[in-house]
């Protein structure tokens, strides 16, 4: 409901939002323009009486002086029976130039205000503001729930190109937008009679007035009362009309002054309606705080490109919505599957099992899980393919799911099994999932599998998860299934070091480079730093599809794009395609491999120590934030091979960290050797070293397969439990973060 609520506004008012927002960028310059050209008083205490007996030495028939936000002063006046009007400076009264009113400006505030549509335009412009309120609120609380709360709004955001910088560009100017709609909405109930502006309480004209000659403009008391800071405008009486007075509007108040005596006559104070309306007048338009005009225009400039990438999000959600061939009724189906989704990307996977098992003979039904039935008639299995949204909640094609659970009347219930999708950065991770495995249990349904999840939508994962499923239920199933990856490029392998042979356990460090040919343009590129590799950091991942294959193998990148080249560590699996692939390369042999950024796996800023964690292959990224500690901050790794004559990886990098204080420390333990162990073993015998590292802010990172990561869990949390903490909070403070496969 609540992405239904930011979206659907959107979409129908997005033209309209668009308008609104270059518009109001153009008019958010006008004050920063006037400001620019308006000469400074030198001092501010400067009377309105002085300025307009400056003014007076220099023009005559003066009718008016205006005082602009901005600080622009504007004489209006007669001359030879024309009209006619300049900028003065307050410093002299002399014009600076001619002053008309800006064509373009009364133009762009007309197709602001009303689209030139009068009275009708200004309705719209106003459901507009009313739109963009709800957009922003929406916004806002969708990014909350996408990060997993409030506390997380900072941390690093995931998704493709629109999806990430939709939402990057929200937390920037969020408040800016708020701020604007907010005033908006109020400027217009202000034009439609709604709320008062309180200006219709304005000072009746005096009743007596005194009689003698007009006192000079200089000594008026009155006007030597006001400072130029609060002047706003002075309208001078008729000539010729003793009975007449001047009109005086300040920051406080409005009057009348008598001409004879100088003094201010008929005063009433702005209340607290109208000083309200001024405040949000400034506050929408800048005029008199043109920074925050500046700060306005830079947010509404984001309107256009969000409400494109908005646009390109529901477009890319609506086609990931499979039209999923042969989808059998509910009643007739021998088995269901049901789907979880936020954003639709899990129906990728939830359309390749379908097809899978349609094709292995199966009559197969797919649905969302709000459309759970109150029964099912021949079902033998319920398969459910779930996401997690934001801090553990369901998403929004499962959250009715628990309800319709509840009324399930079916004497018959078919054995299930939950696949959940997420990622293990997020604290909740795959929660909905559980939630979703939990609640069929409490109800009376037979577990067909235990629950599996799958991190970063794993193509890998689920496709060991569909043999899981193939072989329960004796079927020949092969769940090949690939979301849209980036565009791909090829890399040369440039050099390599083989480890592990001795041991079984064969392992490459391999590099590669671009393979753009060695012409001038190239060698210039180069000079200037471009050298042809995809943007990248170490803890980022490299997906290499291998020939035969239309799945990718990620691999954790030991280097970052300014290395100018790009190294992954890599095992060779028994029948692992990819893995046979790259220990095969020779060196000016090329794959094909596209970047997955991975922001959340990465040290944090800052001088705070770093615990380093990993066995085997897990070393690759911690060896890159090695290399890339030019600072030398305190960097401790913890690190788990075999046998050191074999397969100790890195050896003489880490060497030479440790000599030039990249590297503080580094503990390693080998499981095949005499006396040797595990890395848990080294992280617990350093128990007293990692807690007095913790006290003082330090952050983990681990990175390796997900039996070491749990046995690393168990160890720290050992480790954490005299101080009152656990893993757990350290995740949520973003002091722990796991790289596992």
């Amino acid at each position: 409901m609540l992405r239904q609520t930011h979206s659907l506004p959107g979409l129908i008012a997005a033209l309209l939002l668009v308008v609104l927002a270059i518009t109001g960028v153009v008019l958010s310059t006008s004050p920063v323009l006037e400001r620019l050209g308006a000469p400074a008083a030198a001092n501010n205490q400067t009377s309105v009486a002085t300025l307009a007996e400056r003014v007076g030495q220099h023009y005559t028939g003066v009718e008016q002086i205006q005082r602009s936000p901005s600080g622009a002063v504007i004489v209006y006046y007669t001359q030879n029976g024309q009209s006619d009007a300049v900028q003065v400076d307050p410093n002299s009264g002399q014009g600076i130039a001619p002053y008309a009113a800006s064509s373009f400006t009364r133009w762009m505030k007309n197709l602001h205000r009303s689209f030139f549509l009068d009275t009708t335009g200004r309705a719209v412009a106003g459901l507009a503001a009313v739109v963009m309120l709800i957009m922003c609120l929406s916004g806002v609380a969708l990014l909350i729930k996408r990060q997993g709360g409030w506390r997380q709004l900072a941390r690093p955001l995931r998704g493709n190109f629109s999806q990430r910088w939709h939402a990057e560009l929200a937390r920037i100017v969020a408040l800016g937008l708020l701020l604007s709609a907010l005033t908006g909405i109020y400027m217009s109930a202000v034009t439609f009679g709604l709320v008062s502006d309180g200006i219709q309480d304005e000072p009746s004209f005096p009743t007596e007035l005194a009689t003698g000659p007009a006192l000079p403009i200089g000594a008026m008391p009155a006007l030597k009362a006001v400072e130029l800071n609060d002047f706003r405008e002075l309208v001078y009486p008729s000539p010729g009309h003793p009975e007449d007075a001047y009109s005086l509007h300040t920051a406080q108040g409005d009057g009348y002054i008598d001409q004879a005596t100088g003094a201010l006559v008929s005063y009433q104070a702005h209340n607290g309606t109208q000083k309200a309306y001024e405040l949000i007048y400034k506050l929408h338009t800048g005029q008199g705080l043109w920074w925050l005009g500046i700060i306005l225009g830079l947010c509404a400039l984001s309107v256009p490109f969000m409400s494109i990438t908005g646009v390109v999000i529901w477009w890319q959600r609506r086609r990931a919505i499979p039209r999923l061939a042969g989808n059998i009724d509910p009643q007739s189906a021998d088995i269901v599957i049901l789907v979880g989704s936020e954003n639709n990307s899990t129906w990728g996977f939830a359309q390749a099992l379908h097809d899978a098992l349609s094709q292995a003979g199966k009559r197969v039904h797919t649905a969302p899980m709000n459309q759970l039935a109150s029964r099912y008639r021949q079902a033998q299995q319920l398969f459910i393919l779930t996401s997690t949204y934001g801090d553990g909640d369901a998403p929004s094609s499962a959250n009715q799911f628990m309800a319709r659970l509840e009324k399930f009347s079916g004497d018959q219930k078919p054995a299930f099994a939950v696949l959940g999708f997420g990622d293990r950065q997020f604290p909740q991770f795959c929660q909905f999932a559980k939630h979703a495995q939990n609640g069929l249990l409490e109800h009376g349904w037979k577990a067909l599998l235990e629950l599996e999840t799958i991190d970063r939508q794993s193509s890998q994962e689920f496709t060991r998860w569909g043999k899981t499923v193939g072989a329960l239920l004796q079927l020949d199933l092969v769940l090949d299934y690939v979301p849209t990856p980036p565009p791909t490029q090829p890399l040369v392998l440039i050099s390599r070091v083989d480890y592990g042979e001795e041991v079984q356990a064969p392992t490459s460090i391999l590099r590669f480079g671009p393979t753009a040919p060695q012409s001038r343009v190239s060698t210039i590129l180069r000079k200037l730093g471009i050298n042809g590799l995809p943007r990248f950091e170490a803890g980022d991942l490299v997906g290499i599809v291998p020939p035969g294959s239309p799945v990718p193998r990620f691999y954790s990148l030991a280097s970052g794009s300014k290395d100018e080249f790009l190294e992954i560590c890599v095992r060779k699996q028994t029948g692992g395609l990819c893995s046979t692939m790259l220990h095969g390369l020779h060196v000016g042999e090329h794959v094909t491999a596209f970047i997955q950024h991975n922001p959340d796996f990465r040290p944090a800023s800052g001088e705070r120590s770093v615990i380093l964690i990993g066995a085997g292959t897990g070393i690759g990224p911690l060896a890159g934030f090695i290399r890339n500690n030019t600072d030398k901050h305190p960097m401790y790794l913890y690190w788990g091979g075999r046998d050191p004559a074999s397969d100790f990886l890195y050896e003489p990098e880490l060497d030479n960290y440790l000599a030039d204080r990249r590297l503080t420390q580094l503990s390693a333990a080998f499981s095949r050797i005499k006396k040797g162990g595990y890395v848990q073993d080294r992280v617990l015998s350093d128990a007293t070293q990692i807690r007095q590292l913790i006290e003082s802010g330090a952050q983990i990172l681990v990175c390796g397969s997900r039996a070491m990561a749990a046995s690393i869990m168990q160890a720290i949390n050992e480790i954490l439990a005299p101080m009152g903490l656990d893993v757990q909070t350290l995740k949520l403070q973003g002091r722990y973060r796991e790289d596992v496969f």
